[in-house]
């Protein structure tokens, strides 16, 4: 799930209250390339609640054969000294792509758009939707829909490559804070499933260990799919809402389906 530390509308605090009145019983906020929302949560008495496990975790942005790869750390040592300057790569890169966008959109004649995507961050990582947010907020577009699909959807003039790092070096942050790296979304790559079953070839070969095998509301024949690719490659099985704001059925918090009988869950892999 994401906070408003990245691109999702809650609070940390308010993330982990939803979840509570949801009875979830273990979460993890994987904001995109950063990890500041566990910073505000550490003096919250919610953070420690006995009914609530929250594991550390983050939505690393990598490359992989010139695609844009997500990749989900779980259980991070977050003091590491390693993941602290990861942090401050991952947010060097954002700021250089952010950067690049605006001047995109400046050119095709939208006005102040790094300071309003800058100002729907609110201080958090800035991400294509708080763009897209401030071309409707300034009336440019209608809605988020027509924002990506005219200028900053996949192949759009808005679809900035970052110098973001390789899939090896995210999964080697990863386990160098004593974590678990997991491909997340897999099928949200549009690439064909022997492309697929490369990529998670050289995950596994480069130290990813999990998968994600349930993201949202999905369809069975997809979760079918992937809990096939976990057990033909041995990796531990994920799931998760993608939880960002309430009033999307797709990614709502708590109403997960639960993972195939044949994947191994990857929460196994801690107390």
């Amino acid at each position: 799930m994401h906070s408003q530390h990245s691109d999702g509308s809650l609070s940390p605090h308010e993330l982990l209250t939803l979840a509570l009145e949801r009875q979830v019983d273990q979460i993890a906020i994987t904001d995109h390339d950063t990890i500041s929302a566990y910073a505000e949560l550490a003096d919250s008495p919610v953070a420690e609640h006995a009914d609530l496990k929250l594991i550390p975790g983050c939505e690393f942005s990598c490359l992989w054969s010139g695609r844009n790869i997500h990749v989900v750390g779980l259980n991070l040592d977050l003091q590491d000294s390693g993941l602290t300057q990861a942090m401050e790569v991952q947010a060097s890169a954002r700021a250089d792509r952010a950067q690049s966008i605006a001047n995109i959109l400046e050119r095709k004649g939208f006005k102040g758009t790094l300071q309003g995507a800058q100002a729907n961050a609110a201080g958090g990582t800035i991400g294509r939707p708080h763009f897209a947010q401030y071309l409707i907020d300034a009336g440019y577009v209608k809605n988020m829909k027509q924002a990506f699909k005219q200028y900053l959807g996949a192949g759009k003039p808005g679809d900035v490559k970052a110098n973001w790092p390789d899939l090896e070096r995210a999964c080697d942050w990863i386990r160098g804070a004593g974590g678990i790296a997991v491909l997340a979304h897999p099928m949200k790559y549009g690439i064909t499933l022997t492309k697929l079953r490369k990529l998670c070839d050289e995950f596994s070969a480069v130290g990813g260990q999990g998968l994600e095998v349930i993201s949202g509301a999905q369809d069975p024949v997809k979760t079918s799919t992937l809990a096939t690719l976990a057990t033909d490659f041995g990796f531990y099985a994920s799931t998760g809402s993608d939880f960002h704001r309430p009033g999307q059925p797709w990614a709502e918090l708590g109403k997960v389906p639960a993972l195939p009988v044949s994947c191994t869950p990857i929460w196994q892999c801690w107390p």
